[in-house]
Formats: C-alpha cells, structure tokens, sequence
C-alpha cells in the first residue's frame, strides 16, 4: 500500500509538472504571437504628411513618410475651420469670389505608397501658370497668406485595416489613431 501512495503521489506531481509546462508554454507562444504582430504592424506603418508652400510656386502636397502604403477613408478640407466642398470652394473662400482655376488631383480613396508625394492643389492665374514667387501681385500676395488658414482632416488606413486622423494646417500635423476609419459624409471634400 505504501507503495501505491508514493506512485499516486509521483504522478500527480508529475501532472502538476507538465501543466505547468503546458502553461508556460502558451504564454511564450502568446506573447511571440503579439511582438511578431506589432513586428507586422511596424512594418507597414503609414505616416501622411500635409503640407503647403510658396516655393517655386503656391502649393498644397500630401506625402507618405511611413513604411507602408496609406489607404485614403476620408477627407474633410477647411477653410477657417469651414468645411469646403472642392477646391474651386477653397479658392474662392481665400481669393474672393470669381472663378479661380487651379491644378488638382483626387486623393479621395487614393493608395499613397512609402515615399509618394502628390501635389494636391496648384492654384493658376486666368493664363494658367502658377503663382510663382511675386510680392507686386497682389493675389499671389492674398493667396500666400491665406494658405495657411487651410486645414486638412485626412483618415487612411494601413494594410492591416488599422485607421489614422491627420489633422494638419499651418505647422506640423497631428496623427491620432482611431478605432475605425469613417465612411465619406455631407463634410466631405469632393474631388
């Protein structure tokens, strides 16, 4: 009878033992699972940059800085923290009413890659060249100091559906995580 004692008591050391293994062995497993995720996650990081400038020529630009491509959700443009509908809207609100023409491209539902940058708006004079640098001309004048109360509220997304807000204007932009990018909406600049 001792004998069967010892066994018994042999073996359920040795189940306390090997569950304890186990157990172990999931938390390594779990916690290589998650630094192997924010591995994945740092890898396709994208980082949207606004910005505007007078150099050669009045110009507003969206790049990627990241290291993976941004997925575009979401734009909302503002003019004195005015939601515009499109650029002609914008133009309009800093040069005064009339027709402003202008080059522009379409970044709603665009894929930046790691490094692209796009000019998104190219303000033109009525003979279509850029406003380059002129302080005599008094719209290059008006639009050089109004480009800087543009604002910009632009959600992407990673490959991995993770979703960002840029918010940026006049100085460095903010980037805030967000649970879930939102869906196009009556703010929304229409390109």
């Amino acid at each position: 009878m001792p004998e069967q004692k010892a066994t018994r008591s042999a073996s359920r050391y040795d189940a306390v033992i090997a569950t304890l293994v186990g157990f172990c062995a999931l938390c390594v497993s779990g916690y290589t699972a998650w630094v192997q995720r924010q591995q994945v996650r740092a890898a396709v990081w994208p980082i949207l940059e606004y910005q505007t400038s007078n150099a050669p020529d009045i110009h507003f630009t969206v790049a990627n800085k990241g290291v993976g491509p941004a997925i575009i959700k979401n734009v909302i443009v503002r003019v004195d923290d005015q939601p515009m509908k499109n650029w002609a809207e914008v133009l309009e609100k800093l040069l005064g009413p009339g027709k402003h023409p202008g080059s522009e491209s379409d970044i709603s539902g665009h894929v930046f890659a790691p490094g692209e940058s796009l000019t998104i708006m190219t303000p033109r004079k009525d003979d279509g060249n850029a406003f380059t640098f002129d302080k005599a001309d008094p719209l290059w004048v008006k639009l050089n100091k109004g480009r800087d109360r543009v604002t910009v509220e632009i959600s992407y997304s990673s490959t991995l559906g993770e979703c960002w807000t840029l918010r940026g204007g006049p100085g460095p932009g903010i980037i805030t995580e967000i649970r879930r990018c939102p869906t196009p909406s009556a703010m929304s600049f229409q390109q």
